[in-house]
């Protein structure tokens, strides 16, 4: 369960935005942005986007989670309404520290999904239990969901939220995320 916590404006380079932050017994601080009003729309613009501190923040070129963050802020950000919640759940789930290490298993040869499995934690450890909730106190009908992944789709389907559509996040490969998108694509099935 969540409850709301707090809320600014959150002016940016891909428009005006409001930030929101809700208690959570989760204990992690997720934020939402939200662009317009958003409360009980149907077909709302949604990205959940997974934090990925190598990525996000100091543009590594292992993965393309960037570049999905970025495309979506300026998706969201052109349109009338929208919202990105961004989860606090690094490596796909596993943390930080697990990540790097996942890191230098791939350097010696495995793919992303080897890397966690050699190292005893699952492929994706992820949930979006948070961003169920988050859609359910917005009182959103329907969310037009940005993603690639199957399970994001799956797990909010199963949890009662209504996608009235996929929305594809295109993102040209580079020589050093082309093995892991890859890998995504024939060993998680996302729809790249």
């Amino acid at each position: 369960m969540i409850e709301f916590y707090a809320k600014a404006k959150l002016p940016s380079r891909f428009g005006n935005f409001d930030i929101y932050v809700f208690k959570n017994d989760e204990n992690k601080d997720h934020a939402v942005i939200v662009k317009g009003d958003i409360y009980g729309r149907e077909n709302v613009p949604v990205r959940i986007h997974s934090e990925c501190l190598t990525g996000d923040i100091m543009g590594s070129l292992r993965c393309d989670c960037r570049d999905q963050l970025l495309t979506s802020l300026k998706m969201i950000g052109q349109s009338e309404y929208g919202m990105l919640i961004y989860l606090r759940q690094e490596g796909r789930g596993i943390g930080l520290l697990n990540k790097i290490k996942a890191y230098s298993l791939e350097d010696q040869g495995l793919d992303t999904v080897e890397a966690n499995l050699e190292q005893g934690l699952p492929a994706d450890a992820r949930n979006y239990n948070f961003a169920v909730e988050v859609i359910k106190y917005f009182k959103i009908k329907s969310v037009e969901l940005i993603t690639n992944n199957p399970e994001k789709i799956k797990f909010l389907e199963e949890n009662g939220i209504k996608i009235s559509k996929r929305i594809p996040i295109i993102i040209e490969p580079n020589a050093f995320d082309k093995f892991y998108l890859e890998t995504k694509k024939d060993k998680m099935g996302h729809l790249l």
